[in-house]
């Protein structure tokens, strides 16, 4: 098992990995979640996919797309400010180049019989701390996301805790919420270390490694 940054500029060299994720979301968000989300040609995708985001994502040793999420700069179009913007109960939608927005993040539990601390999987604590290493390699300082209070209980958990810039609101059949998760040391360590892995936690895909 190991993690993966996916840039724009890399994509078409990673159509299969792509497809491969593409395939894993629609999977735990259409399937699993019954969220209302588009699905074209048995993968998931939306509007902000189409505006050069970055991808991270842990594989397992047989290329099989474990865990992913979204990040886009919030200088321009985001989730939260475009679409969620209720979430920020009238507070400011942020908008710096040191901070990012996270999406579409999912690890498929279903495939996964190892559990790492507080019932966990690794892939979760691998995804997370590539998070954080991202946040470093970009200069960056923060991600801000839309979560539900069930995900905040995992970061929680995990030692990466979420700060919240509003209360928690309904939202379909979920409590929601926005929020900041910081560039923090002590949680990277801590995540690295549930995962079982060390720093650099993030390679280059597979399919670049091979090209």
């Amino acid at each position: 098992m190991h993690a993966v940054a996916i840039e724009s500029h890399q994509f078409g060299e990673n159509v299969d990995l792509l497809t491969r994720m593409y395939q894993l979301r629609r999977r735990i968000f259409h399937d699993r979640l019954e969220w209302d989300v588009s699905v074209s040609n048995d993968m998931e995708l939306d509007v902000f996919d189409t505006l050069s985001p970055s991808y991270l994502a842990v594989l397992s040793d047989r290329k099989e797309v474990l865990g992913c999420v979204r990040l886009l700069p919030t200088t321009g179009p985001t989730m939260l400010g475009d679409v969620f913007a209720s979430l920020l109960a009238g507070a400011p939608m942020p908008r710096d180049r040191r901070i990012l927005e996270s999406s579409r993040f999912c690890v498929d539990t279903q495939r996964l019989a190892d559990t790492s601390t507080g019932g966990l999987s690794r892939a979760t604590f691998m995804l997370f701390a590539a998070m954080i290493e991202y946040l470093r390699r970009t200069e960056s300082c923060s991600i801000v996301t839309v979560t539900d209070v069930r995900m905040e209980r995992i970061l929680r958990r995990a030692g990466w805790p979420l700060q919240r810039i509003a209360p928690p609101r309904p939202l379909g059949r979920t409590m929601a919420l926005a929020g900041y998760l910081h560039c923090n040391d002590s949680a990277f360590s801590a995540l690295c270390r549930q995962a079982d892995i060390s720093s650099p936690v993030l390679g280059i895909p597979m399919e670049s490694e091979q090209a």
